[in-house]
């Protein structure tokens, strides 16, 4: 049967004209089965860029996202006698042996495959086993979030397990047992140690003191002696009962019952503030030449150490204090010559000065006794001043324990060039301490 094309094309073409007269479109369209170029181009960019950004989340987590681990060793040192010489942080005994370990445990872990996890080792403390040497070592280390804490202890037990053959002519018990601490764990251990400064409780690797304005923690020895709850002097913790400061301050008063002592680092919202049992003042005191300017407060009750409120260090009396040397004054004194006190502590660094240059005739004049040392710049700008008295002047030894090697006593106005800060020595009065406080 055959088919009428022509007809059929005529009648499409009525069909389409009457369409397009009634509003219709001539062809409908049907829907693509492709996507526009730019949407598909927009989904993989986008689907990249997720990927990109989880991949780079799960690196950082599983290899940058660091956290801090603390762990404790107690080295038994068999061939050394435990003696008065290892009894205080200050000697040159307790200092060698000290360092001597730190650089073993350093040394063996910066060559083992923990390289890269580990800090740093201090040793909190050297104690007697009978005739021989404890050495309590605490050392940090950093790990991923998600490392295995079985795991990190069985690795570091093994680099210790090598560090036997590193320490020469010192003979260590073969297994020094490892323990895990927590932070606080370690941050107790440390303000039991005199002197630890911030970097030392964190054993982070560098210390910065930048500014004017102390921080919380900075400096956890220093105290404000109060009268009437008025700042009137400095202070330095020694103890947990006992405050050292300047004779001078008691001029007014030396009743006990009047005297407050606040800790922290506000004058006016202490942290911490107990009462005065008992006030020492040197016997030979010379108000006018300012010879043996130091006295000491006994607390009514022991304070609990913290990590911002601990003991500093004191030194021995051989200990030397070279010229040139930086050393840190802090306190509440005046920001200027004839200025009022502030209420937050204030920090500002100095170098040690010589007695002989201090006595120049252009500086003090011969004026600097023994018991005194000077310390300052040599173009003024850097000094204590008024209500800083009483004060520590502290310095930092190789091992990061701050010592105190001076109380703030005189000085002529305040940062004047050849006119720097005169300090009552520590050194001079160590026998002195001792005496009075057993310490």
């Amino acid at each position: 049967m055959g088919l009428d094309l022509s007809a059929k094309s005529e009648s499409r073409s009525g069909f389409l004209k009457a369409l397009r007269q009634w509003g219709w479109p001539a062809r409908v369209p049907s829907t693509s089965r492709f996507l526009n170029p730019y949407v598909i181009c927009f989904i993989v960019i986008a689907v990249v860029v997720i990927l990109a950004v989880t991949i780079a989340l799960l690196v950082y987590f599983l290899a940058f996202d660091q956290k801090s681990y603390f762990y404790h060793s107690s080295f038994q040192i068999l061939n050394v006698n435990y003696s008065n010489q290892l009894n205080s942080p200050a000697t040159q005994e307790y200092r060698s042996l000290s360092e001597r370990i730190e650089s073993v445990v350093t040394k063996t872990f910066k060559e083992s495959n923990l390289r890269n996890q580990f800090i740093r080792a201090h040793v909190a403390k050297l104690r007697p086993d009978g005739s021989d040497v404890i050495a309590d070592v605490i050392m940090k280390f950093r790990f991923t979030r998600s490392s295995n804490g079985a795991s990190m202890k069985s690795r570091i037990e093994s680099v210790s397990r090598q560090m036997l053959n590193n320490f020469g002519n010192l003979e260590i018990n073969p297994s020094p047992e490892i323990t895990s601490l927590t932070v606080q764990d370690a941050a107790n251990i440390f303000t039991k140690e005199c002197g630890a400064g911030p970097d030392l409780m964190t054993l982070s690797e560098e210390r910065i003191i930048g500014g004017i304005k102390a921080e919380e923690g900075d400096w956890p020895w220093q105290v404000s002696l109060q009268r009437n709850n008025f700042h009137i002097c400095g202070g330095t913790l020694i103890s947990n009962t006992w405050i050292l400061t300047a004779a001078h301050c008691f001029r007014s008063s030396s009743n006990p019952r009047q005297w407050t002592v606040n800790f922290g680092l506000s004058t006016t919202v202490p942290a911490l503030r107990m009462r005065v049992r008992s006030i020492v003042i040197h016997d030979n005191y010379e108000p006018i030449t300012r010879e043996n300017d130091i006295a000491l407060m006994q607390l009514e009750r022991g304070v609990t150490f913290t990590r911002n409120i601990h003991t500093v260090c004191l030194p021995v009396a051989s200990q030397n204090i070279p010229p040139g040397s930086t050393a840190y004054v802090t306190g509440w004194g005046s920001l200027e010559y004839g200025g009022n006190t502030v209420t937050e502590l204030q920090q500002v660094q100095v170098r040690i000065i010589s007695n002989n240059v201090c006595n120049a005739p252009a500086s003090y004049n011969g004026a600097i006794l023994p018991g005194m040392l000077c310390a300052g710049l040599p173009g003024g700008g850097a000094d204590a001043c008024q209500g800083d008295s009483g004060g520590p002047l502290v310095q930092e030894d190789s091992r990061r324990l701050w010592f105190l090697v001076g109380i703030v006593s005189w000085g002529f106005q305040c940062g004047l060039p050849d006119k720097p800060g005169v300090y009552t020595r520590v050194t001079a009065y160590r026998d002195w301490i001792n005496q009075r406080t057993g310490i």
